[in-house]
């Protein structure tokens, strides 16, 4: 069965063409090649600020750290999901250069009858901890409450979201202008920041559908028929090989799958918030690399061919999840990150100060492709003598 006959049937898509066409015709804002929407000022009127706001969600991340939970009891897990969602906002919003002044408010809609207040207790303190690890590195982060609602008629276990504000100076915008003779610097997903309490296997928040339905063992259906549509035709549902607490090695240390695949979303604010310190007019772009992964900068980059020939490693959780899914690569890069969740688009003076200021927050970097003319968009990934193009 060919990948995207599976995503169809998990009700999923890889590329997001429905919802593509029908927001195809809303205004794209102030400036259309921003990462994010950019809106007039509406405080004020003042024409020399701007209006961002950006909502998103942690996805079907949400069903494996339930499956994890009450299959091993760890209530850990749940931290990482509220980190999840508020990067998939964060992080998106620093990439057109905001990295203050932001209000998040969050949106969480449980089924009581599976999730526990201390389940919610976990969510919305883990919240508060992550603003504040964020604060020790300037990044200014107001809560501003949010709705936890009871939706057990609509939601199987739990949704966890967030939406973010910020009014900032267009001045201090970075609108993507990506062209010609740009480097594209690369930054990791994996590993283990400075900032991060353990390692992270790069997974983010993309391709979640996929990943645990391809890794994890059928026996998990039975025992879990919450965590998945029950529309769902049975032959895509967990079709894997492995269990959640088999112990993966990496490096010295020992890891469960299940623990790998819910590594929280690695923030890249605090490492992005020292790259501006340094001035941002030789940035021409800055792609977060999440819905449509290495893709994903075709929206962003008019009459140019991405050329990415010198990517970050791959770590192993991803060639764990083509190997049981048997998907190909050329796949595998349009929906996961593949070891590289964010690339800036700049000058080769800049990268190399920009890899060296990420060495000192111990996340892996490196000039992992160029930007050459072209007369039709498109994207290039090389990987191991093989060229997949789109």
């Amino acid at each position: 069965m060919s990948d995207p006959k599976k995503y169809e049937l998990r009700g999923v898509s890889a590329s997001k063409s429905e919802v593509h066409q029908a927001i195809k015709g809303l205004d794209k804002g102030l400036f259309p090649l921003a990462f994010c929407k950019v809106l007039p000022d509406i405080a004020g009127n003042n024409d020399g600020f701007a209006n961002v706001m950006h909502a998103d969600t942690a996805g079907t991340k949400t069903s494996l750290a339930y499956m994890y939970w009450k299959e091993t009891g760890d209530i850990s897990v749940w931290e990482g999901i509220a980190q999840d969602a508020i990067v998939m906002n964060l992080d998106d919003m620093a990439c057109i250069g905001i990295t203050n002044g932001i209000l998040l408010s969050s949106t969480i809609g449980r089924n009581k009858n599976l999730i526990s207040g201390e389940v919610i207790k976990v969510l919305i303190q883990s919240t508060g901890d992550f603003c504040k690890m964020l604060a020790k590195h300037d990044v200014d982060i107001n809560l501003a409450g949010g709705e936890t609602a009871d939706v057990g008629d609509i939601v199987r276990t739990v949704d966890v979201g967030f939406t973010a504000f910020a009014r900032c100076p267009k001045s201090e915008l970075i609108i993507n202008d990506i062209k010609p003779g740009n480097v594209i610097v690369g930054f990791a997903s994996y590993g283990q920041s400075t900032y991060e309490q353990s390692y992270n296997s790069g997974m983010g928040s993309n391709g979640l559908t996929s990943a645990r339905h391809d890794i994890f063992d059928n026996s998990y259906a039975s025992a879990y028929p919450d965590t998945f549509d029950s529309n769902t035709p049975s032959e895509v549902i967990y079709t894997g090989s492995r269990k959640l607490t088999e112990k993966i090695s990496i490096g010295d240390d020992q890891f469960t799958l299940g623990k790998l695949v819910l590594s929280p979303t690695r923030t890249f604010l605090p490492l992005l918030k020292a790259i501006f310190a340094d001035g941002k007019k030789d940035i021409s772009g800055i792609i977060h690399n999440t819905g449509g992964a290495h893709t994903k900068v075709k929206k962003f980059a008019n009459g140019c061919r991405i050329v990415k020939d010198n990517l970050l490693a791959i770590p192993p959780l991803f060639e764990i999840i083509r190997e049981e899914s048997g998907t190909s690569y050329e796949e595998m890069f349009q929906v996961f990150n593949m070891g590289t969740r964010l690339e800036i688009y700049t000058t080769p003076a800049r990268a190399e100060k920009m890899i060296s200021v990420s060495k000192k927050y111990k996340i892996d970097a490196q000039v992992i492709g160029r930007v050459e003319a072209a007369e039709q968009t498109s994207v290039e990934v090389h990987h191991a003598g093989e060229v997949y193009s789109y």
